[in-house]
């Protein structure tokens, strides 16, 4: 018996992966896919070389077409987990090829961590960003800092969680601390061990919602898919003796919870460069974007131009001098990821330096 839908109305055939997130914005897309013979189907886990395909029927391993890897213009044009692609079945039928990744409505992607300008997108068609960091140790607020800016980057809501709040000697505290930094993202106390916080993840998380875990190895991301889940779906590993957890996670994969929404775990991450442009960084820093209003000149630096309103704040404490210098660290970044990403900025960036070296010659030129 074929295991493929049948043909018919598409709400018929479509129940399954409506329940993992397929909407009529992906129907619309897949339209001319379907033509050829394709079945819609999501990327639930990527094992490198192979993919898991979650169809309306069932769950094949599929591979990416030969044509599809030589049309790809970046790596980031492959599918990862979370993608919607159309997959043409093989033998069978309990194998595929994937020939299409579908638009994306959301992208959460960092830079490769290597000199190279490549776009690596670690999950598709999020919803919410659930930046995970442990109160068994203190709060790093700078990495927080850069992780909300690739949050808001990728389009879809960021939400902190604070995970095992029960080694913490004050969890209020601690999140009174993180608090001042969140600017519009929820900040949730969360404990994988004795099960605070799940209510409220789940509340951000909805039937046909998709959440994706990210954060540093060992702060118990898969613990609490696990608890969500009510079994040890994830392999874990138990807490060391400083408090410090233990990377577990391998490979990305999507799990489907029990009350409808989905969760995508991400190897603990031990370096983030950005990749985006400003206005993701406006939007993890609205604060500092707000007081910049203020500021005499359009194209403040904050460097000591005068009638700066951003440091003016500072010296009048009502801004952290430390997330300033964060702010100001993400933006070069930023902008030598776009100076690297253009040849047009390139070009601009040697006129500029042309410019200044000249002055320099003209000024120590003999009169």
């Amino acid at each position: 018996m074929d295991s493929r839908a049948p043909k018919g109305d598409s709400d018929a055939i479509h129940t399954r992966l409506r329940s993992i997130g397929w909407s009529a914005w992906f129907e619309e897309r897949f339209a001319e896919h379907g033509r050829g013979g394709s079945e819609p189907g999501r990327v639930i886990a990527d094992h490198g070389s192979a993919y898991l395909v979650q169809l309306e029927a069932a769950a094949v391993q599929a591979v990416v077409a030969g044509r599809l890897r030589h049309a790809a213009s970046t790596r980031a044009s492959l599918p990862t987990v979370g993608d919607w692609v159309a997959l043409q079945r093989l033998g069978h039928g309990d194998q595929g090829s994937i020939v299409a990744v579908l638009e994306r409505r959301s992208a959460l992607s960092r830079k490769e961590a290597d000199a190279s300008t490549v776009e690596q997108v670690m999950a598709a068609n999020v919803d919410r960003v659930f930046v995970v960091a442990a109160l068994s140790e203190e709060v790093n607020l700078r990495r927080l800092e850069r992780y909300l800016t690739i949050a808001w980057n990728s389009g879809a809501s960021p939400v902190i969680v604070l995970t095992k709040a029960d080694l913490a000697a004050d969890p209020a505290q601690a999140l009174a601390g993180v608090e001042p930094i969140a600017l519009g993202a929820p900040v949730l106390l969360a404990s994988g061990a004795t099960g605070v916080g799940l209510d409220r993840l789940r509340a951000e998380l909805g039937a046909g919602l998709t959440g994706v875990l990210v954060g540093p190895s060992g702060v118990g991301k898969s613990t609490l898919i696990n608890r969500l889940m009510g079994d040890a779906l994830l392999k874990t590993q138990a807490v060391r003796r400083d408090g410090k957890g233990r990377h577990t996670t391998t490979h990305r994969q999507l799990t489907i919870l029990h009350h409808g929404g989905m969760l995508i775990d991400t190897p603990g991450l031990r370096e983030l460069q950005l990749w985006g442009d400003g206005s993701a960084l406006e939007q993890a820093f609205e604060d500092v974007a707000r007081l910049a209003t203020g500021c005499r000149f359009r194209d403040c630096r904050h460097q000591g131009e005068p009638s700066c309103a951003v440091r003016r704040a500072v010296e009048q404490g009502e801004l952290q001098a430390d997330r300033l210098a964060s702010y100001r660290k993400l933006e070069r970044e930023l902008h030598a990821l776009a100076v690297r990403s253009s040849v047009r900025l390139q070009q601009e960036e040697r006129r500029k330096w042309r410019l200044i070296q000249k002055s320099a010659r003209d000024r120590t030129r003999p009169g």
